[in-house]
């Protein structure tokens, strides 16, 4: 359950205001971790007085399919002190290899989530906005559709630039299918009244893809920490203890194993470091391909998703945080999990491109490594420097922790979507 499903209005601010409308892909207790994004965009928005109905996905993340305690009903609606959340079958498939079924799937879920969309809170009653996330990308179409009929402003709401990072990475070659994405992303864009983005990256990248006089709809709002949730911790965690993986310093990766990271540099960094622990905690559709490469290291392990009340204690596990992205994707992704890591005051080791959010982030913070992308030497080399000086990584460890307290509290996230709806 939600945070915000306890947070009551009492028949004030939030009961006499037009309601939003949040079409999303993933919310709590869903695993996703744009799900906890936007779990807590809802909280801040109710909190500021907003009425919010919630249409998502029911939970699937964790397995790539939904959970066994949510089956039974393609539809399902909870009221809530604030409005409701309705979930609706996502269509998932666990095979990503296979672009034409996950396309299928984007579109009915997109479908079911529209016709719900023009429900919540009463068939086509006018709404002050419509708030979409992508990817996937046609939630674009559906917040559209939705804003239109529901007679209010779009906001899409990108995580991830597709299908760009798909294109770069090669998750998609089909030149049919790249076309279709490229003409339904600059659709979205063109339809949206706003578009948010978490970095100026991602912000030159869509402006660069509309015409000149709507490029000022991209905002710049980016995603936050629980800096309550996710707190400083000693590292000998009962989850390291549960895994075996001893004393000694722990290097982790704790996130989506697809392939867009570059997680070869891992078994790389194994391979070099056979003293150190290396632990891969995730789920995605690269694990399988890495855990048959990770045969035979004896110093790599490799975990699910952990549950979300234990991600302090993950987080906390690892002594050095890794954050790979290959090359050319500093542009059109920004790794969230950057944020996480600083709250649990841990030094981060990042190979993604040069100038990018999360280099520039670790930089301004005191917070971090940041070497080239696919660069196993560079890689190595900046894991050494921080495994020969604990005293180092302690500091760095306290300055992310100082920084995401000033500078990326759901607060000012809230603040900032609530001010951005005040214009619309």
């Amino acid at each position: 359950m939600s945070r915000t499903s306890s947070r009551a209005t009492d028949g004030g601010p939030a009961a006499a205001r037009r309601p939003i409308i949040v079409i999303c892909p993933h919310f709590q207790p869903d695993t996703a971790p744009t799900g906890t994004v936007m779990t807590r965009i809802v909280d801040e928005l109710v909190t500021l007085g907003h009425a919010v109905h919630v249409v998502t996905a029911l939970p699937w993340y964790r397995r790539h399919a939904i959970e066994p305690e949510w089956t039974g009903s393609w539809v399902r609606v909870e009221n809530t002190p604030w409005g409701s959340i309705t979930r609706v079958h996502p269509f998932p498939g666990d095979d990503k290899t296979n672009l034409i079924r996950r396309a299928a799937g984007f579109l009915a879920y997109s479908m079911l989530a529209g016709v719900q969309g023009l429900r919540v809170g009463g068939w086509f009653r006018k709404a002050d906005a419509v708030i979409a996330m992508s990817p996937p990308l046609t939630l674009g179409l559906t917040g559209w559709i939705v804003a239109k009929m529901r007679r209010s402003s779009l906001v899409f709401n990108i995580q991830d630039v597709f299908p760009d990072a798909a294109v770069d990475t090669g998750a998609i070659s089909n030149p049919f299918v790249i076309s279709a994405a490229r003409w339904l992303e600059r659709i979205s864009y063109r339809a949206a009244d706003a578009v948010t983005v978490l970095s100026d990256d991602l912000r030159d990248n869509v402006a660069a893809k509309m015409a000149p006089a709507r490029r000022e709809r991209v905002h710049v709002i980016p995603n936050f920490v629980d800096t309550a949730a996710i707190a400083p911790a000693d590292r000998a965690t009962s989850y390291r203890a549960e895994l075996g993986l001893g004393s000694g310093p722990v290097v982790l990766y704790a996130g989506n194993v697809g392939f867009s990271q570059s997680l070869e540099l891992v078994l790389a960094a194994a391979s070099a470091l056979p003293e150190v622990t290396f632990l891969i905690n995730g789920d995605g559709a690269a694990r399988s391909t890495l855990e048959s490469a990770a045969i035979g290291f004896e110093n790599v392990h490799f975990a699910g998703y952990i549950e979300a009340h234990r991600l302090g204690e993950l987080l906390a596990t690892g002594d050095i945080h890794v954050v790979p992205l290959k090359a050319g994707l500093g542009r059109v992704s920004v790794p969230s999990k950057t944020y996480s890591i600083l709250a649990a005051a841990r030094p981060v080791v990042a190979a993604i491109d040069e100038a990018t959010a999360v280099p520039r982030i670790l930089e301004a913070a005191g917070a971090g490594i940041s070497v080239p992308p696919d660069d196993a030497g560079a890689f190595v080399a900046a894991l050494r420097v921080l495994l020969a000086d604990p005293e180092r990584c302690a500091q760095m460890g306290a300055n992310g922790r100082r920084w995401v307290e000033t500078h990326a509290s759901p607060a000012a996230v809230g603040l900032a979507y609530d001010r951005l709806l005040g214009q619309l």
